[in-house]
């Protein structure tokens, strides 16, 4: 947002004005030579060498300007961080030695600012300082000519008048410079972004069925570490396929990598026998109802946040997915009832709540195929009960992929894909995984033993 601003000032305050003042001394350049080509270039000439120095101050006031942006980037996310989680500070005591870091972050930003500010500063006035000498040329050079005879009064007053005049606008001018070329780094992070290659793809989806294959997948993010490692198997249709293992396996990157939310670096991903990586993604992702971990909604009515998931729903169909969903408790308790304001990402709902109705967008879009991402990890017992059942009824005919922690919600599944490591460790349907007594029998074993743990006192 601030680069946006930083450019948008530039482009309408600087830019014009540089333009209209390199025109208007050409112009008046032109008028001198006309007159006299000596006393012109006595006037003139401290033009190219005070911009040249502006311009040679690029490099330095490029290494200013990241100086002064990393640091304005740690202010500004410390201060997003502290209101975010001031909660947990204050419950641990720790607001006070946090506000006084984050103190020590503002201080640095001021300093960054003023280093940065005198940097280009120094610039500017050398600048300056070579501008007033060609008043002090002119005077010496005619002077010395009107001695000899060689340069009228009228002449001489002239160019004296104009020097007086040229120079005040064009330090404007050297100042409008300096501000343009300290936009170089907000326009290096602009183009990071404008720059970020953008997946494309055949809008026409020629799958046959979807059946979900990853053959030998590869993956890692932009620090290089590689996330899945050589991962093959296949998620059949009508049937439900679980993804488990421990934190940090890559269970979550499988899942996006098959909405093609990124691509794989090796190996390939197809639905129905058709190349993910070779479909637009807004097309591919018709084919998908997916329920993340972590729910996004909107300051709008519930609603209005489940028909995101079908745009031209009717309110009967909302009703009946939000129904599905087991929203009803809730919604009909708040003020105005299903046309209630739920507040920024939901903020006047319970975790729960939320969940339901990113639930409720998977029902509505009733998509071919669902993935659901720990989707009943924010629910109590009885509502987790009541929209397992109400995801069997979803499911029934799709091609399911869940991740999920818990051992009960994925003991009904027709397939589990162990994941560790990024790659698979095992795989095979919940009882001949218990059979084979390896990592998800171990991981079902600690979940009972820990279902018995009662808190002493």
């Amino acid at each position: 947002m601030n680069d946006c601003a930083v450019l948008e000032t530039s482009q309408s305050h600087f830019v014009a004005p540089l333009i209209g003042s390199i025109i208007s001394t050409s112009l008046v350049a032109l008028s001198l030579f006309a007159v006299d080509w000596r006393m012109a270039l006595a006037t003139l000439w401290v033009l190219p060498v005070a911009f040249a120095i502006v311009a040679f101050s690029a490099r330095v006031q490029e290494g200013f300007s990241r100086h002064s942006m990393k640091a304005r980037m740690d202010c500004e996310e410390s201060v997003q961080e502290f209101l975010e989680a001031m909660k947990d500070l204050r419950s641990n005591n720790a607001a006070g030695s946090y506000l006084d870091e984050l103190n020590q972050k503002v201080r640095a930003m001021e300093r960054r600012a003023i280093i940065s500010e005198f940097g280009t500063a120094a610039f500017v006035v050398s600048a300056s300082l070579i501008l007033k000498l060609g008043l002090a040329s002119v005077a010496l050079l005619g002077s010395v000519l009107l001695m000899n005879g060689t340069l009228s009064v009228p002449a001489f007053l002239l160019f004296l008048f104009a020097a007086s005049r040229l120079y005040d606008p064009l330090e404007v001018s050297l100042q409008n410079l300096a501000a343009i070329i300290a936009t170089r780094s907000n326009i290096e992070r602009m183009n990071e972004i404008l720059n970020c290659p953008i997946q494309t793809g055949s809008e026409r989806l020629t799958n046959q069925g979807c059946d979900i294959v990853f053959d030998h997948v590869g993956f890692s993010y932009d620090d290089g570490e590689e996330v899945l490692h050589d991962v093959s198997f296949t998620a059949h249709q009508g049937q439900v396929t679980a993804l488990v293992g421990p934190s940090g396996g890559g269970k979550t990157t499988a899942v996006r990598l098959a909405a093609r939310f990124w691509d794989a670096a090796h190996g390939k991903i197809t639905i129905g026998g058709m190349d993910v990586s070779r479909a637009d993604p807004e097309s591919l992702l018709s084919l998908y109802s997916i329920v993340f971990q972590d729910v996004t909604l909107f300051d709008n009515t519930i609603l209005e946040n489940i028909r995101i998931g079908k745009k031209d729903a009717t309110d009967e169909e909302v009703l009946n997915a939000a129904r599905m969903a087991n929203c009803t408790e809730f919604a009909l308790r708040l003020p105005e009832g299903w046309n209630t304001r739920i507040g920024e990402n939901g903020c006047r709902l319970s975790g729960g709540e939320r969940q339901r109705i990113s639930i409720a967008r998977a029902f509505l879009k009733n998509a071919p195929i669902v993935l659901l991402d720990e989707a009943t990890a924010s629910l109590d017992v009885e509502n987790e009960t009541a929209i397992q059942s109400a995801l069997s009824r979803l499911i029934k005919d799709k091609t399911v992929i869940v991740i999920a922690h818990r051992m009960r919600t994925v003991a009904g599944a027709d397939k589990i894909i162990v994941l560790r490591d990024g790659t698979v460790a095992e795989q095979g349907t919940p009882g001949e995984l218990m059979r084979k007594n390896g990592i998800y029998a171990h991981m079902a074993a600690l979940q009972a033993e820990g279902q018995e743990w009662n808190l002493l006192i």
